[in-house]
Order: C-alpha cells, then sequence, then structure tokens
C-alpha cells in the first residue's frame, strides 16, 4: 500500500473527503492509502463468507458488513473485507466502533500489513473477539482470538476441516468456503 499523495487529513476531513470519493481509502496517521481492486478469487472467498455469515446471523441482533463499511481504531480508519457487530444501536452510518469479528481475504500484496499493523489495529479494540486471516491460494484459514488479556490462534488447512467462529458460535466447512 503506497500513500497517495494528499497532506495528511483530519478525521473530520477525511470524513468529508471520503464521502465524496469513487475509490476508498483508509486513513492511518492521517494519511491516505488507496485501496486495490481485488481479483476473482478473493471476491469468491469473501462473498461465500458473507452469505454464509448473513444466514447464520439472521435474528441473532449481530450483522455482517463487506468492505465497503470502515472500521475505526481512534483516529485511523480501516476498510476490512467482512465484520460483523453486535449491537442494538447502528451508530455511524459510514463507520463502526465495536466489532466482534473481523475478517481479512488475504492478498499477496497485503498480507504482511494484514497480519502486522492492521491486525495490531484490530486487536487494540475492546469488542474484539476474533480475526480471521484467510488465504485465496489454498484452504487455509487462521483464527486469531481473545482468551483474557492474550490473543490465541487455531489454524484451519483442510478442505474437510471445520472453520470455528466461537464469537458468533458459527461452523462451516472450508469445502464451502473455498467452493
Amino acid at each position: 500500500m503506497a500513500a497517495q499523495t494528499l497532506p495528511r487529513m483530519s478525521v473530520e476531513a477525511y470524513l468529508a473527503y471520503e464521502r465524496d470519493q469513487e475509490a476508498r481509502h483508509e486513513r492511518v496517521d492521517g494519511y491516505l492509502y488507496a485501496m486495490t481492486g481485488a481479483g476473482d478469487r478473493h471476491e469468491e472467498i469473501a462473498a461465500n463468507l458473507l452469505a454464509a455469515l448473513h444466514r447464520h446471523l439472521q435474528g441473532s441482533g449481530c450483522r455482517v458488513y463487506g468492505s465497503n463499511l470502515k472500521i475505526r481504531v481512534g483516529d485511523d480508519f480501516y476498510y476490512p473485507d467482512l465484520f460483523v457487530r453486535c449491537a442494538r444501536e447502528r451508530g455511524d452510518p459510514y463507520f463502526k466502533t465495536d466489532p466482534v469479528l473481523v475478517i481479512e481475504v488475504l492478498s499477496p500484496n497485503t498480507q504482511r500489513y494484514d497480519r502486522g499493523d492492521k491486525r495490531l489495529a484490530y486487536q487494540s479494540l475492546s469488542s474484539l473477539k476474533e480475526y480471521a486471516l484467510v488465504s485465496q491460494e489454498l484452504p487455509q484459514i487462521e483464527v486469531l482470538h481473545r482468551v483474557g488479556p492474550e490473543w490465541a490462534s487455531r489454524r484451519y488447512d483442510a478442505p474437510n476441516d471445520l472453520l470455528v467462529l466461537s464469537s458468533i458460535d458459527f461452523e462451516r466447512a472450508l469445502a464451502e468456503i473455498y467452493a
């Protein structure tokens, strides 16, 4: 990800600017980073997860959101591939601050960022219970989950493995996610 040639922006200026843009931008430390398009495999996996999560969450009070809604972490804003929040109030219509689950489908050019700084930002949110990193190259999902003040991880890497997201009581075979 490369910073655009724009001056640093305040939170208010960023939110106003972003509403008028066709391209999406993440804001980190005042700098804007243009979001690049995804490949077909990335979109297929994200769509499979979105559909499965949407069906699973119906009637639960939780909602799943796709890649067009931001998560605010302090004064930074990120566009995850998917996230789930379980709150009664809607909050701001353009960003949310309280996800319980964030899912990133890894791309070759963003996976280091998704595993590093972005992961640390998400994990600083007290609401977050799980962070899932989904490979698009092969059936492999790593789920980082909160255990008290610490984080542990589980890895699923066989097509007949059952992905378990305990934050929302969800189970699904990897074969269905990677169909």
